[in-house]
This record gives structure tokens, sequence and C-alpha cells, in this order.
């Protein structure tokens, strides 16, 4: 299992990490060259969307195809949630014959439904816990 943490770099900003070597910036919403807590949320749900349906999109489109996941979804700041994510797949498909982009976008989401795992986590709401350990 990977492990990750965050460390604290200065106000109100943080450095997420892993023990395989990747780091992102986290800081307030609206600060430049940090990601807020909740944008990488949205970008995990996006990401996960993207790598579920890779495989099948790759075997149908190619090696190189091109996606864009696009995720949005505003908070609501009196219960400090999320109520709503939305997540648009770009994807060209204009070499393809109706019916069969048609059947490929079925599969894609059969994907994502089935092997997006923050997806499904979200959806089924996952239950969180918070240790506090003094030094």
């Amino acid at each position: 299992m990977t492990e990750l943490w965050v460390t604290r770099t200065g106000t109100r900003r943080y450095t997420g990490r892993s023990d395989r070597g990747a780091e992102v910036l986290i800081g307030s919403a609206g600060d430049e060259g940090v990601f807020s807590p909740g944008e990488l949320l949205k970008i995990a749900l996006a990401a996960c969307a993207g790598l579920s349906a890779d495989f099948t999109l790759s075997r149908r489109l190619g090696d190189d195809f091109d996606a864009t996941i696009r995720v949005s979804g505003e908070a609501d700041r009196e219960n400090e949630v999320y109520p709503r994510l939305d997540e648009v797949m770009e994807l060209d498909l204009s070499e393809m014959d109706p019916a069969a982009a048609e059947r490929l976008l079925t599969v894609v989401q059969k994907a994502v439904d089935k092997y997006c795992t923050v997806g499904r986590t979200l959806k089924a709401g996952a239950e969180v816990n918070l240790t506090i350990v003094p030094d």
C-alpha cells in the first residue's frame, strides 16, 4: 500500500507526498500555484474516470487517443460539502460510425461505473475517521 501524507509548509500551505516520490502543492482556493483540497477531490474523480476508461478507449481508438475529462461542482459553504459533481469526458469519435460510437460510449460508462474507485467511494459515502496523536 502506498504511504501518503501532507506536511505543513507555511500558513495554509501543505505539500502532499507519496512514498513513490510524488508531490502536490496544496493551499487555499484561489491561491496561485496550489490546488485546494476540493480541487484535488475533483481532479481525483476525473482522473479515476479516465484511467478506468483508458484500456477500453485505447483498444478502440488507438494508444494515442486524446481525452479531456472536465469536472465541476460548486461547494455548499453552509454545510461544507459538494452536493453534486459533474464530469464531462471529451473524446474525438469523428472517425467512428454513429452506432459504433454509441456502443463505445456505453462500454466506457460501464467501465467507469465498475472500476472508478473514487467515484464509487463518493457515491457510497465513505466513512472517514480522524485520529489526533500529540507528539
